[in-house]
């Protein structure tokens, strides 16, 4: 009985050590790309179900927004608040495009649900938000803004970010940009 009791909590433990150092590995990442370089291209798909590619937006800025999860408290904020800044964000031939690994069906029901006017894409393989973002602990995208010339050169990284007076960073570097 003993020698049960011991062997399971063993294991507990070499799990428990396990799992934290998983968590460790995964929210040392770092943002690898820098300003002044090229933004690395992708193609993902939008909450209307098309692709989307970054190359697309060649001669327009692009922000570049990256978020945890759809429908959780402060996404929903910053969400909200690009949404009702969209007109002054996209004054000067910009897009907004909202990127995190949930799938086109939970952007869907966000966009839906906060009335959104911007296209959110869906990064489930998690491919794009490692390479411009990082993951989090949970592997989710970390919190990360991109503003990307309309030559693809990314001008701007905000790693942290408020997520209600983001926007006003975001309206600083474009107007800097003209």
């Amino acid at each position: 009985s003993g020698g049960a009791v011991y062997s399971i909590r063993r294991r507990n433990l070499l799990f428990s050590l396990s799992l934290l150092f998983s968590l460790a590995s995964c929210s040392a990442q770092e943002i690898t790309l820098k300003e002044g370089a090229l933004a690395p291209d992708f193609t993902l798909s939008s909450d209307e179900g098309k692709l989307v590619k970054l190359s697309a937006f060649k001669g327009k800025n692009v922000v570049l927004y990256f978020y945890p999860k759809d429908q959780t408290s402060g996404c929903t904020k910053e969400a909200c608040s690009m949404r009702d800044n969209l007109a002054l964000l996209t004054a000067d031939n910009t897009v907004v495009l909202g990127v995190s690994v949930d799938n086109v069906d939970s952007h869907k029901a966000f966009k839906e649900k906060e009335k959104l006017n911007f296209t959110l894409l869906a990064d489930p393989d998690k491919v794009v938000s490692k390479q411009y973002s990082g993951l989090n602990a949970f592997g989710m995208s970390k919190p990360v803004t991109f503003i990307i010339d309309k030559n693809g050169l990314i001008k701007k990284i905000f790693p942290k970010v408020d997520v209600t007076e983001h926007y006003k960073e975001i309206l600083s570097v474009l107007k800097d940009m003209k």
